[in-house]
C-alpha cells in the first residue's frame, strides 16, 4: 500500500482547487493533476492530450505485467520505485542495449530505443506489450515511430514528452498524427521528470 506524505496531499488538494474546468475524464485528470504537481505549473493543462482510452487500456497492461522501457536512465530512476510499489512492472532503460564504441548513424538513445523494442517486444505481446516513455529524445521517438510502421505489435502506451527545440516539436506533431496509444505534452515542453510523473499517475491509479 502507498501512504502518501501529507504535504502531497494537500498540494493535489490545492491543485484540485485551482484546476480549470476541461473535459478529461478521472484517470486523465489524475495523470493531470500528478503534472502539475511536478512541474509547478497550470499551463499545462492546455498542452496535454490523450488518445482515446489510452489510460484504460495502460491500466489493463500494468496489471498483465507490461515491461516499462524509457529513452533514459533518469527517467527509468523516476519510475522504478512506484512501479516496485505497485505490480513490480520491470522498468528498463535504452541505454542498456547500447554497445560502447559503435559506429552510428543516428544517436546512441535511438539506437538503445531500436534494439530494446526489438527485444522486448517478442518478449511482451498483445495486452502486456511494452509501455515506451520519452522525456528527452525526439530522434528515439521518431526511430520507434519508423520501426512501428511495419510492426505488428504495437506499444500499450507512448509517452510523448521530449523536452527542447530541435526535432521536439515534430516527432510530438508525427505521434499524434498516428492511431498508437499515447500521451503528449505539446510545445516544447517535457523531460524525465514529468513523463516518470505520467506513468507514476498510472501505476498509482492501477492499484
Amino acid at each position: 500500500m502507498i501512504k502518501d506524505h501529507p504535504i502531497f496531499l494537500e498540494s493535489i488538494k490545492f491543485i484540485k482547487s485551482k484546476l480549470a474546468k476541461n473535459n478529461f475524464n478521472c484517470i486523465e485528470t489524475k495523470v493531470l493533476e500528478r503534472l502539475i504537481h511536478t512541474s509547478g505549473d497550470f499551463q499545462i493543462q492546455e498542452l496535454l492530450e490523450f488518445s482515446e482510452n489510452a489510460c484504460e487500456r495502460t491500466l489493463e497492461s500494468i496489471k498483465l505485467g507490461a515491461p516499462i522501457l524509457t529513452d533514459t536512465d533518469m527517467a527509468a530512476a523516476a519510475i522504478k520505485t512506484m512501479a516496485n510499489n505497485c505490480h513490480g512492472n520491470s522498468v528498463f532503460s535504452a541505454k542498456k542495449w547500447v554497445v560502447d564504441n559503435l559506429e552510428l548513424n543516428c544517436t546512441k538513445t535511438a539506437y538503445g530505443i531500436e534494439h530494446a523494442w526489438l527485444d522486448l517486444s517478442k518478449k511482451y505481446y498483445g495486452k502486456a506489450s511494452p509501455i515506451v516513455v520519452f522525456g528527452s529524445s525526439p530522434t528515439a521517438l521518431e526511430k520507434l515511430l519508423d520501426i512501428l510502421e511495419g510492426c505488428d505489435n504495437k506499444p500499450s502506451l507512448i509517452i510523448g514528452m521530449p523536452v527542447g527545440f530541435i526535432g521536439v516539436e515534430k516527432s510530438k506533431r508525427r505521434l499524434l498524427a498516428t492511431d498508437l496509444p499515447h500521451i503528449v505534452m505539446g510545445s516544447t515542453r517535457g523531460g524525465a521528470a514529468m513523463a516518470g510523473a505520467t506513468i507514476n499517475a498510472l501505476l498509482r491509479e492501477s492499484i
